[in-house]
């Protein structure tokens, strides 16, 4: 199926998908315990967070995991037992497991939770970027553990691998699971990639994409980056055939969210993308950035979406059939 096929086949979007949908990245990779007491390290910590940004009105949790002595990135499936059926139990979020893990891991490991507990979303990084961290250097100088200075050090010389070979074999592992994906596209080239695969028929519509901003190695915070992004996608996909998400890195996230709301998109934020809550001031909270940025969807005058509301709009399977 070709992408104008595609877009003439999506379904016609009812009023509820109208509704913005709020995703919260509860601890990621990227940042290191040091960088803030805040960020979740822990199972309990990682599930106690993901509940409270789902009670602020996240209707979608993005997950990875962590070491819980180190905060080290942890993408073993054993990590990811330890928190998932308490966030299941404490709140109706859809659940969204990271098949991006770290930018030092290969595909094979990075798939692993996913492909076990067959969450209703996977991440998915669509193209291989050089994705550096090591600028965080200059404004963070002392670090608990011994890995977070090599880690962000080592990403000077480092290329996220995201090929179409690693693409393909994502889609493939999770093909049977009914799991369903969120695109994460860091540039324009990221967005024809994507076209390829609705081309070749291994994705179907409603497609989530998430454009990310401001990694250094991929597309720019620039309003512009933004409109960029958007209007790429609507021509490569078909406005129709894909439901759009953006994130900001840093301190551009909620003047980016409020400009995507603005333009008819959805959101994300979370300690994965930002610590931050104001100039300086570090976020205490996953739900504190989710409280904020539903007071932006709201005041334009928008709604956000209940988890089953996000669920009609993505054509997501349900949380019956996960394996957690």
């Amino acid at each position: 199926m070709s992408a104008s096929d595609a877009a003439k086949a999506a379904p016609t979007q009812s009023p509820t998908s109208r509704k913005v949908i709020i995703t919260c990245a509860i601890t990621g990779a990227i940042h290191t315990p040091s960088m803030s007491p805040y960020l979740p390290v822990t199972p309990d910590e990682i599930a106690a967070s993901a509940i409270g940004a789902a009670e602020a009105g996240a209707a979608i949790v993005h997950l990875h995991a962590r070491n819980p002595e180190t905060g080290r990135p942890d993408q073993s499936p054993e990590a990811f037992a330890r928190f998932l059926p308490a966030i299941k139990a404490g709140c109706g979020a859809i659940v969204n497991i990271t098949t991006g893990g770290s930018p030092t891991m290969l595909v094979e490991e990075r798939v692993r939770p996913a492909a076990t507990f067959k969450p209703e979303v996977a991440s998915l990084n669509m193209g291989s970027i050089n994705f550096a961290l090591f600028p965080m250097l200059a404004r963070f100088k002392e670090f608990k553990h011994d890995w977070e200075r090599t880690y962000l050090e080592g990403t000077r010389d480092l290329i996220f691998r995201n090929t179409f070979k690693d693409i393909e074999f994502v889609l493939k592992t999770c093909r049977e699971n009914g799991t369903r994906f969120e695109f994460e596209c860091y540039d324009v080239g990221h967005l024809y990639n994507l076209a390829h695969f609705l081309d070749r028929g291994l994705v179907e519509p409603p497609l989530f994409v998430q454009s990310v901003f401001g990694i250094l190695g991929g597309i720019g915070t620039h309003p512009e980056d933004v409109m960029a992004m958007r209007r790429t996608a609507d021509r490569l996909l078909g406005p129709e055939t894909y439901r759009w998400s953006v994130l900001g890195a840093g301190r551009s996230q909620m003047a980016i969210a409020a400009q995507a709301a603005a333009m008819g998109g959805n959101v994300r934020v979370g300690l994965e993308d930002s610590l931050w809550i104001g100039p300086g001031k570090l976020a205490t909270s996953n739900a504190e950035q989710v409280t904020r940025v539903r007071q932006i969807v709201e005041g334009l005058g928008l709604q956000i979406a209940t988890p089953d509301e996000a669920r009609a709009i993505l054509a997501l399977k349900g949380p019956a059939t996960v394996a957690f």
